[in-house]
């Protein structure tokens, strides 16, 4: 009975064998599929974000290119005669902004920069005012930017900088955005309240990316 017993027990066990085997192979399948996935996400090249999101209220008419556009390698200058380049704040997000003493929307949103650098006074974030305004007003720029801590501003007073950007400036104030790879990633023609939570978003949204 028992050798009965152990054929019987034999044949079943070899009809599930093939069974077995086969669902083992399917969750081995199914493992290997969910690790692939994973891994080719994290290996995936990321490409810069997309800054569209944040075309609304005070950044209504923000231009986004459809591309990251080079900086120009333009000399401009400190109040103090230094001469600096964009190139000095890679590895930061630096919102430019050409403006004078007689544009009376430069000064208007000049406490809004003011307050968004302050916002990020710890972080990897420059917020550069360039001033274009002639060596006679000099004064001007300096009380200027006395009412306006913590901006320090530099200097372009031959205009190199407009004409240098890729279009170039279409009137002041005009603001450049730059992503921490020293790219341009939007700009805006115009007067914005700098401290709105748009431009805080997209601040974030650059400080982000790797």
């Amino acid at each position: 009975m028992n050798e009965v017993h152990l054929v019987e027990d034999g044949k079943a066990a070899s009809k599930r064998s093939p069974l077995l085997w086969a669902i083992l192979g399917v969750a081995l399948v199914g493992v290997a599929a969910v690790l692939y996935v994973i891994v080719a996400a994290s290996f995936k090249p990321h490409g810069p974000a997309d800054l569209r999101e944040f075309k609304k209220g005070t950044l209504e008419k923000l231009d986004v290119p459809a591309n990251p556009r080079p900086a120009p390698d333009t000399v401009f200058t400190s109040l103090d005669g230094k001469p600096a380049t964009l190139a000095d704040f890679k590895g930061r997000v630096v919102v430019m902004n050409l403006w004078a003493t007689w544009c009376a929307p430069c000064k208007a949103e000049m406490p809004t920069l003011a307050k968004l650098q302050a916002a990020y006074a710890t972080q990897p974030v420059t917020v550069l005012p360039i001033s274009v305004d002639r060596d006679s007003d000099l004064n001007l720029v300096q009380a200027e930017m006395a009412a306006n801590s913590p901006l320090k501003t530099y200097r372009d007073p031959s205009y190199k900088l407009s004409f240098a950007l890729e279009p170039k400036a279409g009137g002041f104030p005009t603001t450049v955005i730059y992503d921490r790879q020293g790219r341009e990633r939007a700009r805006m023609t115009g007067p914005a309240d700098w401290s709105a939570p748009e431009v805080r978003g997209l601040v974030e949204k650059l400080l982000a990316e790797k």
